[in-house]
């Protein structure tokens, strides 16, 4: 009797991470590893990691240390690394680290399988970082966390030059997907129950740039109206756009594809037109705002989130004013803050005025409590609507001591509602619901009234037959419209993180 090997993929960062770590595991399940129920326990551990966080070596470092007794327990035992630490740091990995058996980088995610093998066979760590993508990603099989959402990657890497970021670095240039390709897997989804899909890309509407000539104008605009033909798929959302490159037809093209949802993460980076030019942003706030009142004038409902840093080097007490301004002006459902912090290998951590801890701290929570009691305001509005709910897995952490169950509405806003009474049946993960909102928190919206209307779906199904339903809570696409993240401090990546957006 064969037994498999089994593993587990832990990861870090952003949705593009998470797409990644599905293509992972289901390049495991192909060569004929299964999936550990207890990660300690799994023959390989694979680390997909992020390289944007605050202290993300140290978080990968002390995490590679506690397998280490286990490692030395159970010599066959194989740890992986790969993701934009990897990329990053390479062979100082297994120089800090000796036990891991693999490190492979952003552009080499279908190696993974040869490279444990190669691994085995040799007994001695295999380092093979490429320098610029091999296979798109996409292309590979997956095994997907969720019955009901699927992440769809368009293009991987990102042209821009921000000073804060290291992602182009280790993500290389942008290079896109032919429409045809992602239609095809957008298709394939809806086919098989999903309701969702989310487009991913370091700059989504950058996409099609690369091809010229006719098929390159409009191309983010017109993929937008072609996934809602894509017959079953109820729900499309996008991240990240970058606002250089974010037009008009894009916008048209959101107000009239009924299923592309009214949500919009829209990266500030910053009000102050000076620190703008010091981050290498291609846009002034005058032009952002405008982008804002375009889309609420074709989208009125639309929910706007975005990012902002705190603490950019050389920012003054007047450029921190001009972010708060924008910041009123904009009102924006949910903001992600993050406190600026150097990154090694990008300009802005060698630029003067680099500003003291404190005085960071202290803006940054002055900017946290402007945006909770905008965001707070925005959900008390929500208060007396009918909103369509799609039940998730894993969104609310106290559901089982409040009894709700949780999802999200169309414009991406955390629900927390009352399910159906003892003699109904019950939505599942997957399922669609409507609810009337009866207050509404700074970070969620409340529902203790019942549910209005409950639709099973092939995805509840799904779910409840325990096909593709794993512990990992999926995001729905964008950042999340929740309690912002305990960790503030990050700059650089493009893709919203599954637990805090990063900077774009």
């Amino acid at each position: 009797m064969v037994v498999s090997r089994s593993y587990a993929v832990r990861t870090y960062g952003c949705q593009m991470n998470v797409h990644d770590s599905e293509r992972m595991a289901g390049l495991l399940e192909a060569a004929g590893y299964s999936r550990s129920d207890e990660p300690d326990a799994a023959d390989v551990v694979v680390f997909n990691t992020c390289a944007v966080r605050e202290n993300a070596d140290n978080k990968l470092y002390g995490n590679l240390s506690h397998l280490a007794p286990i490692k030395r327990e159970r010599p066959d035992m194989q740890v992986a690394v790969g993701g934009c630490l990897a990329q990053k740091d390479r062979e100082t990995i297994v120089a800090r680290a000796p036990w891991v058996d693999v490190v492979f980088g952003t552009h080499n995610v279908h190696a993974l399988p040869v490279l444990l093998e190669r691994a085995r066979h040799n007994e001695r760590a295999q380092v093979e970082i490429a320098e610029s993508l091999e296979v798109f990603p996409s292309t590979l099989p997956a095994r997907r966390e969720s019955a009901y959402a699927g992440w769809v990657s368009i293009s991987v890497g990102c042209n821009n030059t921000c000073t804060f970021c290291i992602v182009p670095a280790l993500r290389g240039k942008e290079k896109d997907r032919r429409p045809g390709d992602v239609l095809a897997e957008v298709q394939a989804l809806a086919a098989d129950g999903v309701l969702e899909v989310t487009l991913l890309g370091q700059n989504v509407n950058a996409y099609g740039q690369e091809f010229g000539g006719e098929m390159s104008r409009g191309a983010f605009a017109k993929l937008l109206r072609s996934c809602g033909d894509v017959e079953g798929l109820e729900r499309v959302r996008f991240t990240s756009p970058h606002p250089r490159d974010f037009t008009s037809d894009v916008i048209a093209a959101m107000a009239q594809t009924p299923n592309v949802c009214p949500q919009l993460h829209m990266p500030l980076q910053s009000g102050s037109d000076d620190v703008l030019r010091r981050m290498r942003r291609s846009y002034r706030s005058s032009r952002f705002l405008s982008i804002l009142d375009e889309v609420r004038e074709s989208i009125p409902d639309a929910a706007i989130s975005t990012d902002i840093i705190v603490g950019f080097p050389g920012e003054t007490d007047a450029d921190f004013e001009a972010t708060l301004d924008v910041v009123r002006r904009a009102r924006f459902a949910n903001a992600f803050t993050f406190q600026y912090s150097p990154r090694p290998g990008t300009p802005a951590a060698e630029l003067d005025g680099q500003l003291p801890k404190k005085v960071v701290q202290e803006r940054y929570m002055r900017l946290a409590a402007l945006q909770e009691e905008i965001s707070w305001a925005g959900n008390r509005a929500q208060e007396g609507r009918e909103l369509e709910v799609l039940v998730s897995s894993g969104e609310g952490r106290k559901d089982g001591a409040t009894r709700r169950l949780s999802g999200r509405a169309r414009d991406g806003r955390l629900v927390h509602f009352a399910p159906a009474g003892p003699g109904d049946a019950q939505p599942r993960p997957g399922d669609v619901v409507t609810v009337r909102i009866d207050y509404g928190a700074p970070h969620h919206l409340v529902s203790d009234g019942g549910v209005i209307t409950h639709r099973r779906t092939r995805a509840g199904d799904a779910y409840e037959a325990g096909e593709r339903s794993g512990p990992v809570p999926t995001t729905l696409g964008l950042p999340a419209f929740g309690r912002p993240p305990a960790e503030p401090e990050a700059a650089g990546c493009g893709v919203p993180a599954t637990s805090a957006a990063g900077a774009r």
